[in-house]
């Protein structure tokens, strides 16, 4: 729901100086368009400029006042803004503006209509639980009526039938999504409620009816069936999860987000799917090869997939290579978390057991797994840590 981004800085920087000319030249008429300055205001925001798009924004509310029309679209945006900045007292306070602006989502999404005012509070919500569903469900209304006038719309006029179709194709991906959220809630906050797993199965179920073709709505099926203990159940769907995006390319939109793949890597090592685990963690290191937490779970990945092979589990007596690699990718994690300055200490705790497991069995760790070039010479093996360079390592 947060703004997307451009990819290319060079575009960024484009657009900014576009914006920022236009804008100076406009300072000379007396006159304020305030839907044009909430046009750039939201260009800005788009291209990563939030304090620029801030300044228009405010005075694009001014011009308009409490009662215009396009008062709600001003304070929607101001509350996108200033999540942007960190600032999420005023943002939180921005969004319930909107909302008595617009109490049912009812009104044009040029004009501040539409669900994401409520999306919005639901994530920002201070007490969460209850507070937040009640904000989710009354974002899942506002796409509710959506679908329908679209659909009604679509009857109607048969002419614009793909591009109709190809937007209420996106709202109902967006309800799905929105129902999946309010399932995670029963599942932590809720979960005490007596009817919380009865709720989460009317909500997946719902979901993935609405869009099947989504990785992430399979994956909180696969969420709610680890916590009802149906293993073989989640398997299948991160599974189905997986087929969906593992062979298109990093930029297809239909790849999920960074954060809901380490999320699923979590689940896959939670299922004993290891090996799957090891190949996302790889393409994730491509893309951030700072983050303290993937290199965390290519490190347990590994770990775990190991002690499988130790124990007699998997029928495969090389267990120390896989552990070789697992100490390669903790150790790193550790240096990053230093240098990062991360704050989890259950993680630092759990990277230390886990080394310190390794070690008694397999000794001190050589000067090699020291070197950043060993751990990504791990990655180009198929994920399995079973490379030359480690037996070579061992004899020397």
């Amino acid at each position: 729901m947060a703004p997307t981004k451009p990819k290319s800085k060079a575009q960024k920087q484009k657009v900014k100086e576009r914006l920022r000319a236009k804008n100076t030249a406009g300072a000379q008429i007396p006159t304020v368009n305030a839907r044009e300055l909430l046009a750039n205001a939201t260009a800005l925001l788009e291209v990563g400029d939030p304090e620029n798009a801030a300044r228009l924004a405010r005075t694009a509310y001014q011009h308009i006042g409490d009662k215009g029309r396009q008062a709600g679209a001003a304070l929607s945006i101001l509350g996108q803004i200033h999540v942007e900045l960190g600032e999420v007292d005023a943002a939180r306070k921005y969004f319930l503006e909107a909302v008595g602006v617009d109490e049912d989502g009812t009104l044009p999404e040029d004009l501040g209509g539409g669900p994401e005012k409520f999306l919005w509070l639901a994530q920002l919500s201070e007490h969460g639980g209850q507070d937040s569903v009640s904000w989710f469900e009354r974002g899942a209304a506002a796409l509710r009526s959506q679908i329908q006038t679209l659909s009604d719309t679509l009857e109607a006029q048969p002419l614009s039938r793909d591009q109709q179709e190809a937007v209420i194709s996106e709202k109902k991906r967006k309800l799905a999504d929105t129902l999946c959220a309010v399932a995670e809630v029963y599942m932590t906050d809720l979960s005490w409620e007596e009817d919380a797993e009865q709720r989460c199965e009317a909500l997946i179920t719902e979901a993935t009816m609405l869009s099947p073709e989504v990785p992430e709505t399979w994956q909180t099926v696969a969420n709610v069936r680890i916590s009802q203990a149906r293993t073989e159940e989640a398997c299948e769907a991160l599974k189905r999860s997986l087929g969906i995006w593992t062979d298109l390319p990093p930029e297809d939109p239909n790849v999920p987000p960074f954060p809901t793949r380490v999320s699923l890597v979590r689940l896959l090592i939670e299922v004993g799917m290891e090996e799957k685990a090891i190949e996302v963690v790889e393409r994730l290191i491509s893309e951030d090869d700072r983050s303290v937490e993937v290199w965390y779970l290519g490190g347990f990945g590994r770990y775990s997939k190991g002690k499988k092979m130790k124990q007699g589990e998997v029928m495969d007596d090389d267990w120390q290579a896989f552990w070789r690699s697992s100490r390669k990718w903790l150790s790193r994690c550790l240096k990053i978390f230093e240098t990062e300055e991360y704050e989890d200490e259950r993680l630092r705790e759990h990277v230390q057991e886990l080394l310190a497991s390794i070690k008694e069995e397999l000794g001190d760790a050589p000067e090699e797994d020291d070197d950043e070039d060993e751990v990504w010479q791990d990655t180009d093996e198929d994920g399995d840590g079973d490379s030359d360079s480690d037996e070579d390592a061992e004899m020397q």
